[in-house]
């Protein structure tokens, strides 16, 4: 199972090391101290974490994005592999966006994809729309 450092946790979920930390003193999250003795995160359950903070609207932050450039790869964490015999669903979980996407069970077999690993999402789509959002 993949563990990430908690500067790369915090990183992934978008808040900083001084919040996860607090997070572990509460019991929110639980921090294991790795072979060389950094603090680590179990990937599995950093992605469920990603994935309630996001469904909450919660990203342990309040400042405003006033520019963005994502270029299209969004750098997450595997929180859920749906497959049967032929086809596979894998959810990603980065930041506050979910990318869900369909592949063959073989292709997930071969990268090895499971919950907790990180992974770049790289999109390209023939059709974007565009939402107006509500005033505040």
């Amino acid at each position: 199972m993949p563990v990430f450092r908690i500067k790369e946790a915090a990183e992934l979920l978008g808040v900083s090391d001084d919040t996860l930390r607090r997070w572990a003193d509460a019991g929110r999250i639980v921090m294991t101290a790795g072979d060389s003795g950094w603090l680590t995160m179990d990937g599995e359950a950093l992605a469920k974490l990603a994935r309630e903070l996001a469904e909450a609207g919660d990203q342990g932050t309040d400042r405003m994005v006033v520019a963005h450039s994502a270029r299209n790869r969004f750098t997450g964490l595997v929180s859920r592999v749906v497959r049967d015999t032929v086809m596979a669903q894998v959810e990603i979980q980065a930041g506050p966006y979910r990318f869900v996407s369909l592949l063959s069970s073989e292709a997930v077999d071969e990268l090895g994809l499971e919950p907790g690993m990180l992974v770049v999402a790289a999109v390209k789509a023939t059709n974007v729309s565009i939402e107006i959002p509500q005033p505040r």
